[in-house]
This record gives C-alpha cells, structure tokens and sequence, in this order.
C-alpha cells in the first residue's frame, strides 16, 4: 500500500499548475522592482544550487529573516520565491533565501546540512536576530536548525522566531509513497530527519502554520507536530498547500507578524 494520494497536494488544488508560472513571473519582477537592494547567487557551498539570495529592506535592518522553499526536497529552488520577501522587508527586515542540492543528487540529511551551512554563512552576513520560516519540505528545514549538531552555538543562539508553514515533520509515513524512489529515505534517515523526533528547542517561539484545505495528513502533521513540540498551531481558513504562504507578501498579515515575533 502506497500513501501517494494521501501526499499528492496538486491533484486536490483547481489550477495548480498555474501556480508555478505564477511564483516565477511575481519573482522576477519583484527581484528587478528592487534593484541593488537584491544579492542574487551569493555562494555558500561548492555546488551550482548552493547559493542564497539576500535581499535588504531601505535603512538599518532589524534582523533577517531566512526563508526556505518546499518541493519535496526535489524541486524548486529559492528564485521561484522572492516575492514572498515583500512582507518582511516591509517591516524592515533583510530576508534570506537560500537553494539547495536536490533529491536524488543528495539525501535529504545532506539538504538539512547545506541548509545549516547557509544559515551560518547568512549569519556572518547579517547582524541581530534571526526569524526562519520554511514551507513543507522548508518546514522540516527549519525545524532541523534548532539541532545543537548542526549549527554553531553563537548562529543558533540569535534564532528567536520559527514559523513552519505545512510542514512535514513526520518523514517515516513517506517511506510508503512513490516518490521514496527519488528521496531514497530509510528508516533510520527518516526518523533523525523527522522534527517530531526531536526535542522542542528553549528559547524559541515556534508556530505551526496551516491552510484548512489542506490534504488531511497535512494537517495531521502539523497537529502532531504542534503537540509534540507544545508549539502554537494556526489553521487558516479557505487556504490550501499552494496559497497558504501567499501571506508573507503583506506586511499587514497574520503571517508576518507570526514571523516577526509582533504577536
């Protein structure tokens, strides 16, 4: 038995494969709307998809915010994301965001790890606090940030905020679908990888963020992963896996505020 449908966002979302287009044409007009105020392709690794975008808000920043993309650790990269930057630069905020070596290239411990390397280089890059926010597979991201194995004391110490936007955080439940073929999990790789597995970390506001349409394990995750870790949970209603992070374009949104530590 397979979980495929179970796991299958596009095929319960009208439109979806307008979607992508969409990112891409609001990305790059954002990105060309805010000129030099834009680092496109700043390297953190050795490999072509190990580079961050930083974009910087007019004036002293009051932290940087580091947001991560979804896509089953086996698709997108950040460039199909920079609009989403709108809300926090509003706010006076720089924001962050990092691409990543992709399934089956690499392993998903090994995606966790280049995350962890770009979060230091931005780090040494930034000054003040720091907020993450990751969407699906991003979220899994973030979450493995608060591991003491993967960051250093002094970058871990500046995250405040972690906002998970429907994440996953159980990985062992993908071990039955198809597309296992392409992340090549384990058990044993999907229970280190799984931020349920870990221990809630000290100091650090955490929210689980999920749009009501979403396919139930979905929010099944994120209920599970709220509890474990006695995190806040926020269901959205009318939002599904696609639309749910359109709020961080809005400076004015529940969202960003999440983000931000405003409430």
């Amino acid at each position: 038995m397979t979980l495929d449908d179970a796991y299958a966002n596009a095929a319960y979302i009208d439109g979806a494969e307008d979607f992508p287009p969409l990112w891409e044409r609001e990305a790059a007009a954002f990105r060309d709307a805010l000129g030099a105020r834009a680092q496109i392709g700043v390297r953190y690794g050795p490999s072509d998809r190990q580079l961050f975008d930083l974009f910087q808000p007019t004036g002293v920043s009051r932290g940087t915010v580091v947001f991560v993309h979804g896509g089953y650790w086996k698709a997108f990269d950040a460039s199909s994301f920079s609009h989403l930057a709108a809300g926090a630069l509003a706010r006076g905020w720089a924001v962050a965001m990092p691409s990543y070596d992709l399934c089956p290239d690499v392993r998903v411990s090994d995606i966790s790890t280049q995350i962890a390397v770009a979060l230091t280089e931005i780090a040494n890059r930034t000054q003040g606090k720091i907020a993450l926010v990751g969407h699906s597979a991003g979220g899994q991201l973030v979450a493995r940030m608060t591991d003491p194995l993967l960051l250093p004391g002094e970058v871990r110490d500046r995250i405040e905020q972690i906002v998970a936007i429907s994440p996953v955080a159980d990985l062992s439940p993908l071990l039955q679908t198809n597309m296992n073929d392409i992340l090549r999990l384990d058990t044993a790789e999907a229970t280190a990888e799984s931020p349920v597995n870990m221990s809630p970390p000290h100091g650090v506001n955490v929210t689980i963020w999920v749009g009501a349409d979403e396919r139930p394990v979905f929010l099944e995750q994120a209920e599970k992963f709220a509890r474990t870790w006695g995190a806040k949970q926020v269901v959205v209603e009318g939002k599904h896996h696609f639309d749910v992070i359109d709020a961080l374009a809005d400076s004015e949104s529940d969202l960003i505020a999440a983000v931000l530590g405003l409430k």
